[in-house]
């Protein structure tokens, strides 16, 4: 059944404007010229929201505009990122976010393929009942997966760098909400997001141990860092990276479900200054991978549709050169 739209001003007003952006035939045309060879090779990318979040927190633009800015991109899948959207949750409420965004995506004809949510609490928090509360704050973001038609949510697993504590809250956090998807069939994804999630070996041993079919990885070329210079910050500078992220990612590849190209810079022929690319997409086309290959310019040297535009056309490159 369709979802019902609550239509206010703000709601028809964003959605009015993303119709209009999508109209603009000759821009979307040329766009999605490029990315010709990509569909010829069976290529399938998805944009992170993340790559945009400037657009959104430091523009004070619309996140409704997502699917729109996408679909110009010559992208196919989109992922959403939930705190993109949290003044629209307050303004408008949960239920209304979500119906406007499957319309949205419907009426442009985009994929939805996940949502990376955070601030929802942390599922390998230490604390029993915080991570049981954690659990259940997540649990409206798996129904709203599941009505926006993708397959996974990303969750984040901080809670502590002792890994004897870690493994057994992380566990029991990944379990209770695994489950809970899994009457949605709706994967619950954890990436190398910093700390003990960023140590593959640690990481890849909570997931064994989950031991469910949904319970999985989403390996990102970036974010290998295991502690910060203030080691109780989850943000900030590094003091210790993992040593191998080429090994990380090729660690986390048998349970992926999911994967974030990230880039930072490019030199002057388009590579990305500190991810060798086409090292990291031998890695996933061996392991068998035929998900999308999501998008995410975390890069500060260029403005993000520049960033987003360089990333995609990297990944066409190498995907043709691994064929």
């Amino acid at each position: 059944m369709t979802p019902k739209l609550i239509f206010n001003n703000t709601i028809l007003i964003s959605f009015t404007l993303t119709c209009l952006m999508f109209m603009n035939c000759k821009t979307e045309t040329t766009e999605i010229s490029k990315m010709k060879n990509v569909n010829e090779s069976s290529l399938k990318l998805s944009l992170a929201q993340w790559s945009l979040h400037r657009y959104v927190e430091n523009e004070q633009k619309s996140p409704f505009d997502f699917a729109s800015q996408a679909k110009k991109l010559g992208f196919e899948g989109l992922e959403y990122v939930s705190q993109l959207y949290k003044h629209e949750i307050e303004k408008l409420g949960f239920d209304a976010v979500i119906d406007s965004l499957f319309l949205i995506s419907k009426d442009i004809g985009m994929q939805n393929v996940l949502i990376m949510v955070d601030e929802e609490g942390d599922l390998a928090n230490p604390d029993e009942a915080k991570r049981n509360q954690a659990v259940e704050n997540h649990k409206r973001w798996v129904d709203a997966a599941q009505k926006l038609g993708c397959h996974a949510i990303r969750v984040n697993t901080f809670g502590t760098n002792d890994p004897k504590i870690w493994q057994t809250s992380v566990v029991d956090g990944l379990r209770k909400l695994s489950e809970y998807a899994m009457t949605k069939n709706i994967n619950i994804l954890c990436e190398n997001h910093g700390w003990l999630s960023s140590n593959p070996e640690q990481l890849m041993l909570a997931i064994n141990t989950v031991n469910l079919p949904n319970c999985g990885t989403l390996p990102d070329f970036g974010n290998w860092c295991l502690e910060r210079i203030n080691k109780d910050d989850i943000w900030g500078d590094c003091a210790k990276e993992y040593p191998d992220k080429y090994q990380g990612v090729k660690l986390m590849m048998p349970a992926a479900k999911a994967i974030s190209a990230k880039s930072y810079d490019f030199d002057e022929v388009g590579n990305e200054t500190s991810i060798n690319y086409t090292k990291m997409m031998r890695i996933v086309r061996e392991a068998g991978y035929q998900g999308y290959i999501g998008v995410e310019y975390e890069g500060d040297t260029m403005d993000e549709m520049t960033g987003i535009t360089a990333t995609r056309d990297l990944l066409i490159k190498v995907y043709n050169l691994t064929n």
